[in-house]
């Protein structure tokens, strides 16, 4: 019932926040795996904190589970002693330390959650972050009780020959009816959450590494044997993740095992458990006849991360789920350091800002707005958000450049040796920022405490007489659901001035010497810098790098966006001016012959990355052309931006047509920066060219499709395919999807990849394309691999049909919400978002859409989806 739901999960406070009652010194438990019903026996080395009163109770988290047994020092409880009731165990002792050992009974057969310990096909998985294990065992299930783990797996031999834990492996062997066990220690002190168990029939690769202190690690990725071909890329990218936190941060393994495990059934990308990793299958698969290029990327991004957070999140870990960002911004900071290292520093930076602006400041601008660290909380699974993450990788990155690389890696190595094994809050971290800086931080935790995106204004004028420059800058934030009045932010604003020629030298007042770059910490409302010394008028170059995640509004003009277009030198900005100025063109107050001009420059420097210029040449998406819009019309919106498109494509059809053939390759792939780079150019031409419509261009297409050695340039052809719009493209379009679903109905992540295609087409008739493919054997409603790629696909990036104005597409996702509520809160509290922006269209389909959320509200829901949908009608 509704009012159930709000009274199990009241809101939780920050400012509540207290040490916990009684502390878990050690924890040992055996796990015997059954079909129906698993037992699970936990030894917890219990101690009462030291401002715990005598007669406070112990309270452990206990959710649907059996317990049968509960004990103290080897003496079984009375059952007056013990109850179990309301998702707690509460027992009755005066002791000050003891051994508490419980029984009880869970049914991970039956767990669709996948949440918890779960059953994902043949295997059993855990996954415990951020309250999964108060459903395997009773315990104090907080990120504050740092325990040490030793664990014993008990299973049928012949079903599960491989069992898995935490740490390191200390004894195996035989038992009776046909079963086998194997003991597991770690060492290191961590929460419950980082706890993990598998049990499966897997096969293992191997390999080592060796750390700067010279210790060899075995490293082993566990799959099913059919996925044995597709793990040297994870591989690799965890040898070279080791490497360059040894390299950057000076960070070394600990223990003498490193495991990752490929799971099929699982709500997120993957988790960091302390030395057993679980993944995704999507975030460690890999071989060129599968997998994209962006998919090898993300992989290696993904897996680094889950690596890195060994030190930032679990030997450093969280002391409340209020600190997530602690380990996820930082952490997030970290692998998109990693992954612009290994590859493209420009590229990385475009598509990690693309992501913020697309998605993260829509979260900003909606009902669903928070700060990242956020002041309560009802169900804190919906604060894994794009603002905890990516806002807070940003906040990160400002105090780095704050600080510059030296200072940054004293200020993390005080933070790392000074917090090892303990529990902490963003304050803590902040502080070691200050502690080497000699920066006062005060000003800057309101990125961390206050909700929004910051809009920045910025005018400027020029003296030609004095050569001097100003620049006037004013800052203000919307008022979000915690507050309507926000404090100035400190917001470094990385600057360049651009002349006739390039760069120009100037002065800011108070500095002694020229430069040509300058980080401007502008912390007013409003804040004037004056610079001298500027030889010409000059264009500025604002925000360079995109040095704060904030919306800067300065009018530039076609003029100027082009000259930086051309000339500036920060790769970031030169594709930022690319998108205003087809912003301009879209919205009707520029030129599209100027944007057909200025494509044509690009693709014809010969010096510019393909990569970056396949970015540039490449439309704002739709979610980026309807970030802070009111009253959008999306059907309008989606047809200027298709005529654009197409005014594009038969201009420059001649340019597009030779870019892809200059692009083509003998070479065998490697998904290298280089190769990734040209293929991406090459795709981009390829369906501008198909868009012309020449017969040739589609032919192109078609060869391609049908003759590609890699998964990149099948499914790009495959995609422009689908999302052309002649009878006759599409009647070729319908036979490439039959067999392409025919040549890889065998492999899950592909057969999402063809899910994902249909769902994201602009053809007309989307939804009943979708509607159809949940009815395919292909499709699964319980595994969120297929419901993201499917249902999320097209609620999520197919705004042309999602939001037709019939309604159709609303009731569509308000359905599957219901639907999937019931077997997965996670996954349906994920599909909620499009609904939550109902307020940023126009009257119509916002009475549909408020409509439909407040169907789902009549209904029984769980407390993720409630939370949000509650919060959305507000």
């Amino acid at each position: 019932m509704a009012h159930q739901a709000d009274e199990q999960n009241p809101t939780i406070y920050l400012k509540d926040y207290r040490a916990p009652d009684f502390l878990i010194q050690s924890a040992e438990l055996v796990f015997t795996l059954g079909e129906e019903g698993t037992q699970v026996q936990s030894t917890l080395q219990v101690a009462r904190n030291s401002h715990t009163d005598a007669d406070t109770a112990l309270v452990l988290n206990a959710e649907s589970m059996e317990v049968t047994a509960v004990a103290i020092n080897g003496q079984a409880l009375a059952n007056t002693e013990w109850k179990h009731s309301d998702d707690q165990l509460v027992i009755q002792t005066s002791e000050t330390a003891f051994l508490l050992s419980c029984t009880n009974l869970i049914h991970p057969e039956t767990n669709t959650s996948l949440n918890g310990l779960y059953r994902s096909r043949t295997m059993f998985c855990s996954q415990c972050e951020p309250h999964g294990f108060r459903r395997i065992t009773p315990y104090l299930d907080r990120p504050d009780v740092l325990s040490k783990f030793q664990v014993k797996v008990i299973a049928n031999k012949d079903k599960y020959p491989v069992l898995l834990s935490n740490g390191n492996p200390m004894q195996r062997g035989e038992l009776d009816n046909n079963r086998h066990f194997v003991e597991w220690q770690d060492p290191i002190l961590k929460p419950a959450y980082l706890f993990a168990l598998v049990a499966g029939d897997l096969e293992v690769v191997e390999d080592n590494f060796t750390t700067m202190s010279g210790r060899e690690v075995l490293l082993q990725i566990f799959v099913e044997a059919k996925d044995l071909d597709k793990v040297d890329h994870a591989m690799l990218s965890l040898k070279q993740a080791m490497k360059w936190d040894e390299d950057t941060y000076g960070r070394e393994y600990d223990l003498d095992i490193f495991m990752i495990v490929a799971v099929d059934d699982f709500n997120m990308g993957a988790m960091e458990n302390k030395g057993l990793n679980i993944f995704n299958t999507s975030a460690v698969l890999a071989n060129p006849k599968i997998t994209t290029d962006a998919r090898f990327q993300w992989i290696q991004a993904v897996v680094g991360h889950e690596y890195f957070h060994n030190w930032s999140g679990n030997r450093v870990t969280c002391r409340d789920w209020f600190q997530l960002s602690l380990k996820e911004g930082f952490t997030v900071f970290r692998d998109s350091h990693f992954s612009a290292d290994l590859n493209s520093e420009a590229v990385k930076r475009i598509e990690d800002v693309r992501t913020l602006r697309a998605y993260q400041f829509a979260e900003d601008a909606g009902p669903l707005a928070h700060p990242v660290q956020p002041p309560s909380y009802q169900e804190i699974n919906n604060f894994y958000t794009l603002t905890v993450y990516e806002k807070g990788a940003e906040i990160v990155r400002m105090q780095a450049n704050l600080l510059g690389p030296e200072k940054f890696r004293q200020a993390t190595d005080l933070y790392f040796d000074r917090f090892d094994g303990q529990a902490v809050a963003i304050e803590d971290f902040v502080g070691c920022i200050s502690e080497v800086s000699g920066l006062n931080m005060d000003q800057f935790m309101n990125w961390y405490k206050q909700a929004g995106t910051p809009v920045v204004e910025a005018t400027d004028s020029y003296n030609s007489d004095t050569q001097e420059y100003r620049l006037q800058l004013g800052q203000s934030c919307p008022p979000t659901p915690e507050s309507s009045i926000k404090e100035p932010f400190v917001i470094p604003v990385k600057l360049g001035l651009i002349g006739s020629a390039g760069e120009l030298a100037f002065q800011l007042e108070g500095d002694s010497n020229p430069v040509v770059e300058k980080v401007l910490s502008f912390n007013k409302t409003e804040q004037e810098f004056v610079f001298s010394g500027v030889s010409e008028k000059p264009t500025p170059s604002l925000l360079r790098g995109f040095s704060a995640p904030v919306k800067l509004r300065f009018h530039y003009s076609e003029e100027q966006l082009v000259h930086l277009i051309r000339t500036d030198t920060d790769g970031f900005n030169r594709w930022d001016a690319s998108q205003q100025l087809a912003e301009l063109a879209i919205d009707g107050s520029g030129s599209s012959d100027t944007l057909v001009s200025s494509y044509r420059e690009i693709l014809g420097q010969s010096g510019l990355d393909p990569a970056v210029a396949a970015m540039m040449v490449t439309l704002p998406s739709m979610e980026a052309l309807s970030d802070s819009k009111q009253n959008l019309d999306v059907g309008a919106l989606y047809d200027a931006r298709t005529s654009v498109r197409e005014e594009v494509a038969d201009q420059l059809e001649s340019l597009f047509r030779a870019v892809y053939l200059e692009n083509q390759s003998n070479q065998d792939y490697q998904p290298s920066a280089s190769q990734i780079g040209r293929r991406a150019l090459k795709n981009v031409a390829l369906a501008y060219w198909v868009t012309a419509g020449s017969a040739e261009a589609l032919e192109a297409c078609k060869h391609q499709y049908e003759t590609a050695d890699n998964m990149t340039d099948c499914a790009s052809a495959l995609s422009t395919l689908v999302n052309a719009k002649s009878n006759q493209v599409q009647a070729l379009a319908e036979n490439s999807l039959r067999d392409f679903y025919q040549r890889w109905k065998d492999e899950a992540l592909v057969v999402n990849q063809w899910l994902s295609i249909q769902a994201t087409s602009g053809a007309k008739g989307g939804l009943n394309r979708v509607l159809a493919l949940m009815e395919h054997e292909a499709f699964d409603i319980k595994n969120p691999n297929k419901v993201r790629s499917l249902v999320g696909g097209f609620c999520g990036l197919n705004p042309e049909n999602f939001h037709n104005i019939d309604g159709s597409g609303y009731k569509f996702l308000a359905d599957k919400i219901i639907q999937i509520d019931a077997l997965n809160p996670q996954t349906a509290s994920r599909l909620v978002t499009p609904l939550t922006r109902w307020k940023n269209y126009d009257s119509e389909r916002q009475a549909l859409m408020r409509n439909e959320l407040e169907r789902i509200a009549q209904g029984e829901l769980s407390s993720d989806v409630r939370e949000l949908v509650g919060k959305s009608l507000l």
